[in-house]
This record gives structure tokens, sequence and C-alpha cells, in this order.
């Protein structure tokens, strides 16, 4: 970064400005089409790089995780380089120490995993059978249909094909995991030379544009932080909910099945409705002879989801993304449509930073005395060239 540039970035930190962002967002009705397209575009095109994109995003909350401790041992005078090896190496050092603790119960576990698979559909689909059965002792019009013979029928055909494609899946999920190594690599290059990048990018910007180029690289940074972390702190309040109220039922386990619901809950609809039918299948059957316990399972998890829209999401996501929520929902499911549950998940961070992108390109395109001060400085740069020319006599 130049000399100049160093100045006035200094001049605004030491001012305490905030780099044009004051009071909201605004943009016109052509500039949040060009937003809307962009994100579904982008949605298609990181479809068929999947495999880094998943990566990237584990990547992307690492930095944000560690950035923190980085960022204290360089304020102690500690060069950014060493700071960042000495975090990551203590990260990886901690996940190999967990590692090894946890490893002998998940091969346990994996070994028997078709198994358990098997005895809580089963479990399940006892439940179900019971309810039904009860609902056509109460309605014989129901009895008449043989509704309950009708629907074990066809749910034994289903959970047999599901069984069936189990296999394959877990194998192309383990073919997969090698691809995860790549999240620490990514992230420590992020925590190394991030403001090198930083600074790589603004000496590239015209001196015309050079604040709107700071407004972009804070807001972009700020909305990811604040998203990624929110994301973070959501997953923790719903872990340690469902954890207590799973736990007060007297399930076992009950922290790991609260976080694994909480990490299926970042697939927005989709992962709550397979969340909540996990609490219900292992109630149904580690609860055989008490079918009450499903009930209290379900309306646990509503009164968590409940709990989680209008309390926790408000507090932490909520307070990052200002997007509108009706754009929110329409934009779900067009990430759904588009791309798939990868679509579901990808798509609000992925609307957050095109929204902040397109706004600020919008500001820069309507700002006439941006373009004029790029226009002059053009000129000048061109008479400062010819300045020493002489024409031939």
């Amino acid at each position: 970064m130049s000399t100049r540039h160093s100045h006035r970035f200094t001049a605004y930190a030491l001012q305490g400005g905030d780099f044009g962002f004051a009071s909201g967002r605004h943009g016109g009705p052509v500039v949040w089409a060009a937003i809307i397209a962009m994100t579904c575009l982008l949605l298609v095109l990181l479809q068929q790089v999947l495999w880094l994109v998943v990566p990237g995003l584990l990547a992307l909350i690492l930095y944000y995780l560690l950035h923190g401790p980085t960022r204290a041992l360089v304020m102690r005078s500690i060069d950014p380089a060493p700071a960042a090896t000495l975090v990551m190496g203590l990260f990886l050092a901690l996940c190999a120490v967990l590692g090894i603790l946890l490893l002998p119960m998940a091969a346990r576990n994996l070994l028997d995993w078709q198994g358990s698979i098997e005895r809580y559909l089963n479990g399940g689909l006892q439940l179900l059978d019971r309810s039904l059965r009860a609902l056509e002792a109460a309605w014989p019009a129901l009895a008449r249909a043989e509704l309950a013979d009708g629907v074990a029928a066809r749910l034994a055909q289903v959970g047999t094909s599901l069984i069936e494609y189990l296999e394959p899946l877990a194998l192309a999920l383990l073919t997969a995991l090698p691809t995860l190594l790549l999240a620490p690599f990514l992230a420590f290059f992020m925590l190394r030379d991030g403001a090198r990048f930083r600074r790589f990018l603004v000496a590239a910007v015209p001196n015309a544009f050079f604040e709107r180029t700071l407004c972009l690289l804070h807001e972009l940074d700020r909305t990811l932080r604040a998203y990624f972390i929110g994301l973070m702190k959501l997953t923790v309040l719903d872990t340690l909910t469902l954890a207590a109220g799973l736990w007060l039922l007297g399930f076992d386990a009950p922290l790991l099945l609260g976080l694994i619901c909480a990490v299926l809950a970042w697939v927005p609809f989709v992962g709550s409705i397979f969340g909540g039918l996990l609490v219900v299948l292992v109630a149904a059957t580690d609860f055989p002879h008490a079918p009450e316990m499903a009930g209290w399972a379900a309306a646990l998890f509503v009164f968590a989801r409940l709990l989680d829209d209008f309390v926790y999401m408000p507090a932490t996501i909520g307070r990052s993304l200002h997007i509108h929520p009706l754009i929110t929902v329409l934009m779900i499911f067009v990430g759904g449509a588009i791309a798939g549950v990868s679509g579901l998940m990808l798509v609000l961070p992925l609307l957050g930073v095109v929204m902040v992108v397109g706004e600020t390109v919008g500001r820069i395109v309507t700002d006439q005395r941006l373009r004029a001060r790029h226009r002059h400085a053009r000129l000048l740069r061109r008479a400062q060239a010819e300045v020493d020319l002489v024409a031939p006599g």
C-alpha cells in the first residue's frame, strides 16, 4: 500500500470514522434486482465446486474463531506469521487430543451404525403404528379404511429403500472427509496473510474510490464475522437448551443429541424437521413402554425452536445480516430450489456478502462527486505524463 493510502487510512482510524456506514443501508430496485440475480448465479456456480465450498465455509468459521487470539498475540508485538502458527498449532493439538479420547467410542459406534439406524427406525414405526391403532379405536371410519395397515405397509417399503441407500451415502461422506483437511490449511493462511491480501487489494484501487473500498472491506469483514460468530453462539445456545431439556426427561447422551440437532438446524427448515424427527425416534426407541415420552420430546423440540426463533436468533444472527424478513424467506426458498440442501445453507451468508458489494458499487455508480474526482485524477495523471514531451519542430 502506498504512503498516501497509509496516511489516509491512519487518519480515518484515528478519527474513529465508520468508513461511510454511519446509518443503515439503502439501495434502489435496480441494485436489489442485481443483488438477487448475482446471488442466484453464485449459488449455481458454487454448486459445481461444492467440494471446495464446504472446506471454505469451515475455514471461515475457524478464521473468525481464532482471529481474536491471533490478534491478541500481534498486539503483544509478535509478528502475524508466528502468531498464526502458534494459535493454529495449539488448536490442532487440542483437536488431536480430543480425537484420541473420542476415537475408541466413535469406532465402537461406527461398527454398529447400520444396526442403530434400523433400531431407531423400527422404534419410530412402532410408535406410529400404536398411534394409528389408537386413532382407529377412537374413529371406526378409520378402522374400516384399514389406515394403520396401509400406512405400515407403505412405510415398510420406504424404510427398506432408505436402508439400502444409507450405505452408499455413508461411503460418499467418508470419501469426502479428506477434503475437510483443507479447512485448517485455508484458515491458517487467512490468519497469516489476511492483512497483506487486504493491502494488496487497496493498493490497486484508484485514489477517488479509496474510501469506498475501505468501506467495502470493512463491511464485508464485519458481516461475515458477525454471521459466523453468531452462528456458533446460536449453536451453543441451542445445544445447551436441548441438552438440558433432554436430561430432565431422562435421555441418554443428551449433550450429543442436542449438538446433533443444533448442527442440523444450520440447514433452514429441512434441518429442523430432521432434528425433531431424530428426537422423536430416539424417544420412541429408548422408551418403548412410555409412548408419552415421544410427545414430551416433540414438545421440547418445538419449545426450543420457538425460543431459537424469537430469542436466540435475533440476539445472534439477526443482528449480523440487516435483511428484510420477506427477502430472507424468499431467498431461502430460492436457494433450496437452485442448489438443494447446499443452497439452503449458503444462501444467507452469500446474500449478505453480495448485498454489501452490490450496495457499495451502487453508491459508487450513483455518486457524481466520486466519478468526477476519478475523471479529474485521470486528466491530471495524463497531463503529468505529457509535461516533458516536446512536439517536433
